[in-house]
């Protein structure tokens, strides 16, 4: 399993924006074969700053999902909400190591 934790970080006049760009990609990426966990969290101190965690079954998986409408969408929308560039951290699953779990 391979997981991508996408940190960003939003101007804050684009919140309710970002936050219903974010919403639509997420329920599009739980549809993806290979999808396990897509989970939006907003940072509780700062409303600005959030963490995609993203589950996948395999690296291609997760590479398959920037090719999806709905990606490229939320990708056009936030380009210029930004307060800093988004930064993906990749990570590999050592437990729970029973797919059954997730």
């Amino acid at each position: 399993m391979f997981v991508n934790c996408v940190y960003v970080h939003v101007k804050q006049e684009y919140l309710p924006e970002f936050i219903e760009i974010t919403r639509k990609n997420h329920e599009g990426s739980r549809k993806e074969p290979g999808n396990l966990r897509f989970d939006v969290l907003q940072q509780f101190d700062d409303p600005t700053k959030f963490l995609l965690y993203e589950v996948w079954d395999t690296e291609e998986a997760a590479a398959a999902h920037k090719n999806t409408p709905h990606y490229q969408e939320w990708k056009t929308a936030v380009e210029g909400w930004m307060e800093s560039p988004r930064k993906g951290v990749k990570h590999r699953v050592i437990c729970p190591s029973d797919r059954s779990k997730w």
